[in-house]
């Protein structure tokens, strides 16, 4: 038999034709898996990044598999008059919604790790999970909803119980979804961070331990455990120690009594404070006569330190400093007092 009719047999039955087709596009399939894994993955592999490795990796097989839907699709579907089309159209349309979850799962865990580990917070190690698994919601729902209409099949009823659902659900967790997008706020605008001690608007201090999904954690300085929702901590003041910088000013306030010379005071207690340890010469430290007080001329000693760690016990030494310097120069320190005139 000549290869003419053999070749006329073959294209008379489409059963057989479609059969010999989809051995040819198998084997196709195997061809572009070894291009894949030998070619294009050498190429990939010369990249200072690693996402495009993935998602060759991760990929390869969902690709080829809709490379050969395609190509039935091109080829073998338009022999049959029957809803073959509708099935082929579908599998297409999964396979890309596939490509595309794996495609959006590996940009966020590579990239959102990267911005993670610029941060010290707990909160968007959190969060990346909860991204991840909302992107791949959202675009398997999209795939759905395309598959959907290819059958004709209305998804406008499942769309408006959908968001019946959505605003009772809004309602039922109003104040979860409020802290988690507060927890957000805070780590966007960087007001601070963990380890940093802050100061709140009703007046608590403590330090940062840990920045939540719903909720962040302050420890006082009397050890005490302060638990603050993530929403109202982002509508409230907040003074923070460490911002812009570690460098913090320490003010001393003593007095001395009146007729003392006011320029010898001043260079007593800034000769003084070059013996405590930490104070930085820029800004330089200074002494301002503040108030003739009811009892005393009062002054205030100005200095600064490079971290806000160690104003405490920079103000006690300086304190103490002070305290003798002004002593040893016989300069009273008077306390207060008053004068009772009696009327006969």
């Amino acid at each position: 038999m000549a290869l003419r009719e053999i070749l006329q047999i073959i294209v008379g039955n489409k059963w057989l034709y479609s059969l010999i087709l989809i051995g040819l596009f198998y084997l196709g399939a195997k061809l572009l898996t070894w291009i894949i894994e030998n070619i294009v993955h050498s190429f990939t592999k010369r990249t200072k990044t690693k996402v495009d490795d993935l998602i060759i990796e991760k990929t390869k097989k969902w690709v080829v598999a809709l490379f050969f839907f395609i190509a039935v699709r091109v080829f073998i579907v338009p022999l049959f008059n029957s809803g073959l089309d509708k099935i082929n159209n579908s599998v297409i349309i999964f396979l890309v919604t596939m490509i595309a979850i794996i495609v959006v799962g590996i940009l966020i865990d590579v990239w959102g790790k990267v911005w993670a580990s610029k941060t010290k917070s707990t909160l968007d190690d959190t969060l990346l999970p909860l991204f991840r698994k909302l992107a791949d919601v959202i675009i398997g729902i999209t795939g759905f909803v395309i598959i959907l209409n290819h059958w004709g099949i209305s998804v406008t009823p499942f769309l408006a119980g959908a968001g019946v659902i959505g605003i009772i659900l809004g309602f039922a967790l109003k104040d979860s979804l409020a802290n988690i997008f507060g927890g957000i706020a805070l780590i966007l605008d960087k007001n601070f961070q963990l380890e940093d001690v802050i100061k709140l608007n009703s007046g608590e201090t403590g330090t940062i331990i840990d920045i939540g999904l719903r909720s962040t954690k302050i420890k006082t300085f009397d050890n005490e455990l302060l638990v603050i929702p993530n929403a109202n901590l982002a509508i409230t003041t907040i003074q923070n120690f460490a911002k812009p910088d570690l460098s913090a000013r320490v003010i001393v306030e003593f007095g001395v009594v009146y007729g003392s010379d006011i320029e010898k005071v001043r260079k007593i207690v800034l000769d003084a404070l070059k013996k405590v340890n930490g104070v930085l010469k820029e800004p330089a430290p200074r002494v301002y006569f503040n108030e003739m007080g009811d009892s005393s001329l009062k002054f205030k000693l100005f200095f600064w330190v490079d971290s806000y760690t160690k104003r405490f016990d920079a103000k006690e030494e300086a304190t103490e400093a002070v305290y003798n310097a002004l002593n040893k120069a016989k300069i009273n320190i008077p306390f207060p007092t008053q004068t009772v005139y009696l009327k006969k």
